[in-house]
């Protein structure tokens, strides 16, 4: 008998899976807890969730349930072309940063073609490059940051796309400017870099790499409303890139990917300032607490500039494991080849207190 697998892409046999942090409500059912006994610091969500201006720009959103949304999110776009000082036919939408990279998958990937990004780079870029039937060209870091020299020196002719995380998920760590800029003199025309800025409003000083766009450089900035807008389930990102890039992206995408609730709902999050600085306040407090408990704790962490740490314990999945009968999602990272290292988001700093004293009695 035929199997299905005969029948599909082969390369799709050997394609790993994403998995997301585990949800509260699967830990509740298996832990017999409540979901509001539940601390979940797995996936870098904002601890403050929403902006109350997004909240009810969605609910008042939602009497229009009924119709189709705006196919090219002109408000939106406007909004974001506008804070960031380009025009509409530079931003692209995705259901979420992950759709964007999707996009830039079926623009520029094909069987015989590569990317290049590091060892310990958000699992995305070689799941997606790997789904396009191309070569994901993963090079070591340096210390847990980005080694951009050996970024360059894996690029080939093959070598269509660069994945850059700045600030990188899971290690928590950020290039700086001058590598940048090295690394941006040194690029081939053949190659479009991507910059993925999902934790870009953590930084008290950010790089900039949007100088490059206003280039007309081949390069994408990614970012997203998932983190500091707390809009993660409502799936929003975006990209910006100059008109001709995006025009080749815009092919890519399917009609009304983004939903009109989110669409309000972002345009009023980018409005409401003073709830991304409370946002940002409550992640230097609660990740500067961590490191030092960590450091009093004798245990090795990445110093970090997003919204969570990456820590040692030995044994990630079995951590991971103690944690949850604690009633505390972690991140455990055995897709990445960090297996000893576990990842934990910046909460309140009542459920941090209660992440380290859980930490504590596990490790004992």
């Amino acid at each position: 008998m035929t199997s299905i697998w005969d029948l599909a892409n082969p390369h799709l046999r050997a394609l790993g899976l994403y998995e997301p942090g585990k949800p509260i409500e699967e830990t509740a059912r298996e832990s017999g807890l409540r979901p509001e006994e539940i601390i979940k610091l797995a996936s870098n969500e904002n601890p403050l969730g929403p902006s109350p201006r997004a909240v009810a720009a969605m609910e008042g959103a939602l009497g229009r349930a009924h119709l189709y949304p705006d196919g090219g999110g002109f408000y939106l776009c406007e909004a974001l072309a506008k804070k960031l000082g380009f025009e509409r036919e530079n931003i692209v939408l995705g259901n979420g940063s992950n759709e964007l990279i999707e996009f830039i998958g079926h623009a520029f990937l094909r069987p015989g073609l590569a990317s290049v990004t590091s060892e310990n780079a958000f699992i995305a870029y070689r799941l997606q490059t790997a789904l396009f039937g191309s070569e994901p060209i993963e090079v070591p870091d340096r210390e847990f940051h980005f080694d951009l020299d050996a970024l360059r020196d894996a690029i080939t002719p093959e070598t269509r796309l660069v994945f850059i995380a700045n600030p990188n998920n899971p290690t928590g760590t950020l290039v700086t400017q001058d590598q940048i800029d090295r690394f941006m003199e040194r690029v081939p025309p053949h190659v479009v870099v991507i910059f993925d800025e999902a934790y870009y409003e953590y930084l008290d000083d950010p790089p900039d790499t949007l100088k490059f766009v206003r280039q007309g450089r081949n390069l994408i900035v990614l970012r997203t409303f998932s983190k500091i807008h707390g809009l993660a389930n409502l799936r929003l990102g975006y990209g910006i890139a100059h008109r001709e890039l995006i025009h080749v992206l815009q092919k890519t995408r399917e009609p009304f990917n983004v939903n009109g609730v989110v669409q309000a709902g972002a345009v009023a999050s980018l409005a409401d300032e003073a709830h991304q600085r409370a946002t940002k306040k409550i992640t230097d407090e609660g990740r500067n607490f961590l490191e030092a408990e960590f450091a009093a704790m004798k245990l090795r962490y990445v110093p970090a500039v997003a919204n969570f740490v990456l820590v040692h314990v030995g044994d990630g999945h079995a951590i991971f494991e103690k944690m949850l009968k604690k009633g505390i999602i972690v991140r455990a990272l055995k897709g990445y080849k960090l297996p000893e290292w576990i990842r934990i988001s910046v909460g309140t700093m009542e459920q941090n207190r209660k992440c380290v004293a859980a930490l504590r009695a596990v490790l004992l």
